[in-house]
């Protein structure tokens, strides 16, 4: 049997040039189908594989995806974080059936010309950044027209993004401690430069607002989403605060701190104190008490990423996707 290595070894069998070999193999529809099943054929008898690195290079094309997190003092436990664990597990999951590979990179140096070398380097087609949007630069990723999409809430017409509805998630947790009957309320957030940060907060407070001259009953304090900032930040409530009785977390691992802080203290979470976390990571229901939380489909926010991503690929529509979120409710409240 002749040795068949190259598309040029089948375009001199087929009797055609390389270029329509090349896009017969990809299925292009400029080539008639009867000359692309010939091809195609050909290709399967000589057990011919294209070379991904090749066809990739041939295209002036990756078939590469590249998720981008910054190095910084808030997310350096991103990579043990359950958050980042389950989001991870939808974009991998996603990204594989679109027939791409995904590459991870924490840049160490200057994020933004990371994130440009990506793209101008063509190692990667698309890249998925998870991090705080803010500044000028990021505004100019959408004035590039890269492809560029960012998870979590940004300021940023010109930048695709996926997040969940943070306001509506306060408003709930809200609503919630004020069935369970609280009066004295605690709100501990993430850093304060993040936006869902101070969109929960204010979904939060337009609940108390409305219901009671409850704003002048709320303690806000910011940490960076971990448990130990969550357990820090309850202690000092309490000596500052004892009275409070209603505490909402903007993450389910500064809830569980919370939850310790308050056994430490003598008190009972559940029955003394309201808590409520945000994400609902799997841990959440093993908590001890098993913990009440904002839910958003973390798995689902990942699946999504990819998907407006690649629909950005092609037709360059910028899109901003806010997935719902429900309130879950276990033994951490009232």
């Amino acid at each position: 049997m002749e040795t068949v290595k190259t598309i040029a070894d089948i375009a001199r069998i087929a009797g055609v040039s390389k270029s329509t070999v090349s896009r017969a193999l990809n299925d292009n529809p400029a080539i008639s189908k009867a000359t692309r099943k010939r091809i195609q054929s050909i290709a399967a008898e000589y057990q011919f594989e294209t070379h991904q690195g090749a066809r990739c290079l041939s295209l002036n094309k990756s078939q590469t995806i590249a998720l981008v997190y910054p190095e910084s003092e808030h997310h350096r436990h991103m990579v043990t974080d359950p958050f980042f664990v389950e989001v991870l597990k939808g974009i991998t999951s996603s990204v594989g059936e679109h027939g791409y590979d995904l590459i991870i990179s924490q840049p160490r140096r200057d994020v933004f010309t990371d994130m440009y070398r990506f793209i101008e380097s063509k190692r990667a087609a698309g890249v998925i950044y998870l991090g705080c949007c803010q500044g000028n630069a990021v505004e100019d990723w959408g004035n590039r027209e890269v492809a560029i999409i960012t998870c979590g809430s940004d300021p940023y017409e010109n930048i695709c993004s996926v997040d969940c509805d943070n306001i509506d998630g306060g408003r709930k947790a809200a609503k919630h401690l004020l069935q369970c009957g609280c009066d004295h309320f605690a709100f501990i957030g993430g850093p304060t430069e993040r936006l869902e940060t101070k969109l929960r907060l204010r979904g939060f407070k337009e609940i108390l607002e409305n219901e009671g001259d409850y704003l002048k009953q709320v303690h806000t304090m910011f940490g960076d989403y971990q448990s130990r900032s969550g357990y820090e930040l309850m202690k000092q409530l309490l000596t500052e605060s004892p009275r409070i009785n209603g505490v909402f977390a903007c993450s389910d691992l500064m809830a569980m701190g919370a939850l310790e802080a308050i056994r430490e203290e003598g008190r009972i979470a559940g029955k003394d104190i309201s808590v409520i976390g945000f994400d609902d990571i799997p841990f959440a229901q093993f908590s001890s008490p098993p913990l009440t939380t904002i839910r958003q489909n973390i798995f689902k926010i990942g699946e999504v990423l990819v998907h407006k991503l690649m629909q950005f690929m092609v037709d360059g529509v910028i899109s901003k996707s806010i997935l719902p979120v429900e309130l879950v409710i276990r033994k951490s409240t009232i």
